[in-house]
C-alpha cells in the first residue's frame, strides 16, 4: 500500500471519528445539564455540555503527545490519527464532583469559565462515553429483588460460613415484586421512574423505600416514582443532589402520605427545605444531617406536623438559630448533635417560670457541641415538657473530676428529666442527686441571703442565675419533724402524739406512713396534689 493510499485511509478514519462525535452531540442536548452521573465510582452533576476550543492539537504529526498510531505497523513518522479521548476537540461534559478531590479545577479552562463549582477543585471535564446516567427504578428493583442470585447469602462467624435462617421463605416472598413493602435500592444508580405506570403495575405495595446514593437529580423524578406508590410513608433520599422544583405545591399529591423523610448529605439548605416543604403536607420526621446548614428561619405555614427533626453534623453556632424551631407546635424530639452550639437562653415573664417555647419538646440531643457552662443546663429546666437529654462529648461533661458528679448536678438542675444520656433516672437516684446538690451549695446559699422564710427576695442575683432551682429544692426538703412542729403551732398537739400518713394522687386508696421524723418529705416522694393525713 502506497503512502498516498495510507493518507486517504487516515483521512476517512478521522472523518468517521469526528462524525461519531457530531452524532453524540445531537443526542446530548442541553437537557443533560443538571443530570447526575457516576464515573469510576465517583458521583457528580453535569454542569456543562459542549465543545472546548482546541489548544495545541491538530490533525498531523507533532511530538506524538496527543496522538496514537493506527496499528503496530504504522511508521514512526508520518500522519497519525488524533487521540480524541485526550484532545480538547469534540464534545465534553463539565462535571462538579461530590468529592472535590476527584476534580481538577473550578470549572475554568484556558482562562475561560464554563461552569461554577462550590469547591475550587471540584470540577473537571470528561468524555460523554465515560458518564453513566443511571437506570430506571424498575430496572434496579428487578436487579436487586427479581433474581435468586441476590439471595444466596451467608453470614461469616469466625471462619465458618453459616446459612442465614429463613432465607428460603424470604426468597419466595421477595421474588414476587408486588409483595414488596420495605425495600432498599441504595447505590443502584436509579435516575428515573421509567415507563409510565410501570412501577404502579409491578410493585404498588411499597411503603418504606431507600433510594439513598443514587443518581436522582430532580424532585420531579422522585415525584414520578412516589406518585405510583400510594402506600409510601418512609423515604430515604440521602446522598443525592437535587435542584429545586419550579412549583413544589404541584408535587404534593406524590407525597401526600409521606411521614418520614431523610435528606442527609444532600447539600440542601434550610431555606431550600422551607421552599420544598409544601410537597410534604403530613411530614412527621425529617432528617437533615451533614448538609452544612449554618442558618435557620422560622417555618411559616409548613412543617406544622413535624414531631422529630434531626439537624446533626451541621454548622449551627448561634443559639438564635434554634429559636426558629421553637414554635413548631408538635415538635417532640430535636437532634442537634455535632454542631457548635455553646449557649441557649429562653426568655420568661417571671423568674422561676417555664417558657412557652418548644412547648411539646420531650427529647433533646446536644452531644458533641461546645457546651461548657452550667447556664445551658439551667435554661433547659425552663422547658416544661423536657424528659430526655443527651449531652455527651461536651466540655461541660469534663468540668468535674468525677463524671458521676456531673450527672448528679444535671439531674438536680432539671426537674422533670427522666432520661439522661440514654439512661433512666430512677426516683432513688433523683433523691440522692438533689440531696447532694443541696449539701454541695448549702453554704453558698446561706451566704447569698438564703432563708427558709423567704423564696427569692433576699437571694443575690448571681446565686439565682447560677442555681435557679436551688431554693425550690430547699423548700421541698422540709423534714417530717419540722412538719410536726408546724402542726403543733396550729393544733396545739405535741409532735410525739401525731401520726402522719399521706395518700398519693398516683396511688388512690393507699396510705403511706411518714414514720421517720428525720427524713425529708421528699424522701417519701410527696408531690403537689398529694394529701397529708394527721391523726392523734
Amino acid at each position: 500500500m502506497g503512502r498516498h493510499q495510507e493518507r486517504k485511509i487516515t483521512e476517512r478514519c478521522v472523518f468517521q471519528v469526528c462524525a461519531n462525535f457530531i452524532k453524540m452531540e445531537d443526542v446530548l442536548s442541553s437537557e443533560v445539564c443538571g443530570r447526575r452521573i457516576i464515573c469510576d465510582g465517583e458521583y457528580g452533576t453535569v454542569c456543562y455540555v459542549g465543545t472546548i476550543p482546541p489548544t495545541s492539537v491538530h490533525g498531523h504529526m507533532s511530538d506524538g503527545k496527543y496522538y496514537r498510531k493506527m496499528g503496530a505497523e504504522w511508521p514512526a513518522k508520518g500522519p497519525c490519527l488524533p487521540d480524541l479521548s485526550r484532545s480538547v476537540e469534540g464534545l465534553w461534559l463539565g462535571i462538579e464532583w461530590d468529592n472535590p478531590l476527584r476534580g481538577k479545577h473550578n470549572g475554568s479552562h484556558e482562562g475561560r469559565r464554563y461552569f461554577t463549582c462550590r469547591h475550587p477543585t471540584g470540577g473537571s471535564f470528561i468524555r460523554p462515553k465515560k458518564a453513566n446516567f443511571g437506570v430506571s427504578f424498575l430496572t434496579a428493583l428487578i436487579k436487586r429483588y427479581g433474581t435468586n442470585d441476590e439471595w444466596n447469602e451467608k453470614m461469616v462467624v469466625g471462619k465458618k460460613h453459616v446459612e442465614l435462617v429463613g432465607f428460603e421463605s424470604i426468597q419466595e416472598e421477595q421474588s414476587q415484586l408486588n409483595t414488596l413493602s420495605d425495600i432498599s435500592l441504595r447505590g443502584y444508580e436509579v435516575s428515573n421512574a421509567g415507563q409510565e405506570a410501570e412501577i404502579l403495575h409491578s410493585c404498588p405495595n411499597i411503603s418504606v423505600l431507600n433510594l439513598s446514593k443514587n443518581l436522582l437529580a430532580s424532585w420531579e423524578n422522585v415525584a414520578d416514582i412516589a406518585y405510583q406508590l400510594k402506600k409510601l410513608n418512609t423515604l430515604d433520599l440521602s446522598e443525592n443532589r437535587f435542584y429545586l422544583p419550579s412549583h413544589p405545591s404541584l408535587l404534593t399529591n406524590a407525597f401526600e402520605n409521606l411521614t418520614t423523610l431523610s435528606l442527609n448529605q444532600t447539600g440542601i439548605t434550610w431555606k431550600e427545605v422551607l421552599q420544598c416543604a409544601a410537597m410534604w403536607p403530613v411530614l412527621e420526621e425529617l432528617h437533615l444531617a451533614s448538609n452544612g446548614i449554618a442558618s435557620m428561619e422560622r417555618p411559616v405555614n409548613c412543617l406544622q406536623c413535624l414531631t422529630l427533626l434531626n439537624i446533626s453534623d451541621n454548622n449551627l453556632t448561634d443559639e438564635k438559630q434554634l429559636y426558629a424551631l421553637s414554635e413548631l407546635p408538635r415538635l417532640k424530639q430535636l437532634i442537634i448533635t455535632n454542631n457548635r452550639i455553646s449557649s441557649v437562653e429562653f426568655p420568661v415573664t417571671q423568674f422561676g417560670c417555664s417558657t412557652e417555647l418548644f412547648s411539646s419538646l420531650t427529647s433533646l440531643s446536644v452531644d458533641g457541641n461546645n457546651v461548657s457552662l452550667w447556664s445551658f443546663i439551667n435554661e433547659l429546666n425552663k422547658l416544661k415538657s423536657l424528659q430526655s437529654l443527651n449531652c455527651q462529648n461536651n466540655p461541660l461533661m469534663e468540668s468535674e473530676k468525677n463524671p458521676r458528679t456531673v450527672r448528679q448536678l444535671i439531674i438536680a438542675k432539671i426537674a422533670n428529666l427522666k432520661y439522661l444520656n440514654k439512661t433512666e433516672i430512677l426516683p432513688e437516684e433523683r433523691r440522692g442527686a438533689e440531696l447532694d446538690y443541696r449539701k454541695m451549695f448549702g453554704i453558698d446559699w446561706l451566704k447569698a441571703g438564703g432563708s427558709h422564710k423567704s423564696e427569692f427576695s433576699n437571694l443575690s442575683l448571681m446565686f439565682l442565675e447560677e442555681h435557679p432551682r436551688y431554693t425550690a429544692l430547699v423548700k421541698n426538703s422540709m423534714s417530717v419533724q419540722k412538719l410536726k412542729g408546724l402542726l403543733f403551732r396550729l393544733l396545739k398537739v405535741p409532735g410525739s402524739e401525731l401520726k402522719l400518713t399521706y395518700e398519693s394522687s398516683k396511688m388512690e386508696g393507699k396510705e403511706i406512713e411518714l414514720e421517720n421524723d428525720l427524713k425529708p418529705l421528699q424522701f417519701y416522694s410527696i408531690e403537689n396534689g398529694d394529701c397529708v393525713l394527721v391523726r392523734w
